[in-house]
């Protein structure tokens, strides 16, 4: 395995390479663009990279399908590390091109809904095409295969293009969650303020098997960031969820969890405890779920097991 190489989905002047740049490792690894998330992460599954950096979830369009089923499917990697990347999209032309002069548009299927009523208020009769990637869209632009690209202003210079149009983002604020991912390992040291990912299957479709699974969390005090359900491919109505929840493994009521979960699914996918991208601890919401909560009950149980009773 190269120790020194990370991929990610390309090609160069992406968004994902603009957020994988702001790690400081990034300055001394050899990172290798890819046409695919797929390729990205096959790449480390493969011991050709130590780990793919990829987009995982956007504000504006929610999850990075892609991703979820990748990470949700064949040989298990873990999430190692989160970035956070605020979005701005830009319409790169060719030089001279005005904007009664665009009749294709193209870009990542993720960032045509973030720009949706622009593309309506501006053109209305341009056809939208997808591309693997925004920065894949400014090369069919400079390729002459596309009229515009929907991508950030820095790829313009990359593929000779110009910036038509500024800050066309239908949402202010619109941040991506992008995902250091490697082969299974031992997970980081808690910080305080830690993320758990896992994909969990149910075991069947029953009335409140949905509830059963999410009761795990909150008996325990174990709040979610995220649940998304995914088709299994196994037949409508087959699905697993890929969820994410404040709280490190290491930690009694978030390991507690997992194994509650274990008993009652048939499958869980763990993908890793790591810190959060945005240093937010959490606030604990119910009593009796610290640590020292889950420690002194395992101490009565076990003087109650050996008699010592209740001192």
């Amino acid at each position: 395995m190269s120790a020194t190489r990370y991929t990610y989905l390309g090609p160069a002047g992406t968004f994902t390479e603009a957020a994988l740049l702001t790690l400081p490792e990034a300055a001394t690894r050899e990172l290798v663009p890819l046409a695919s998330v797929q390729a990205a992460l096959d790449a480390v599954r493969a011991g050709e990279a130590a780990g793919a950096f990829v987009p995982i979830e956007n504000s504006v369009e929610g999850a990075v399908t892609a991703t979820a089923d990748e990470l949700a499917t064949g040989a298990p990697l873990m999430i190692y590390r989160e970035v956070l990347l605020p979005i701005s999209f830009a319409l790169l032309v060719r030089p001279g091109t005005e904007l009664a002069d665009v009749k294709t548009v193209t870009s990542h299927p993720v960032a045509q809904p973030q720009v949706r009523r622009w593309l309506a208020a501006h053109l209305p009769d341009a056809t939208w095409e997808a591309a693997s990637s925004n920065a894949e869209g400014a090369r069919l632009v400079q390729d002459g295969r596309a009229d515009a690209a929907i991508a950030g202003e820095f790829a313009a210079p990359l593929y000779g293009l110009e910036v038509l149009a500024h800050d066309i983002h239908d949402a202010a604020n619109a941040t991506t969650r992008f995902a250091l991912v490697g082969r299974p390992g031992r997970v980081s040291s808690p910080t305080g303020a830690d993320k758990t990912s896992m994909v969990v299957w149910l075991g069947d479709n029953h009335p409140g098997a949905l509830l059963e699974l999410l009761q795990e969390f909150a008996v325990r005090g174990v709040n979610l960031m995220r649940i998304e359900s995914r088709p299994t491919g196994e037949g409508l109505g087959n699905y697993c969820f890929v969820i994410d929840c404040e709280g490190h493994l290491t930690e009694r009521r978030v390991g507690e969890t997992l194994m509650g979960l274990r008993r009652i699914c048939p499958q869980i996918r763990f993908l890793g405890s790591y810190p959060r991208a945005d240093r937010r601890e959490p606030t604990p919401r119910q009593p009796g779920t610290s640590d020292q909560d889950f420690d002194r009950a395992a101490d009565w149980l076990a003087r109650c097991l050996d008699g010592r009773g209740e001192s």
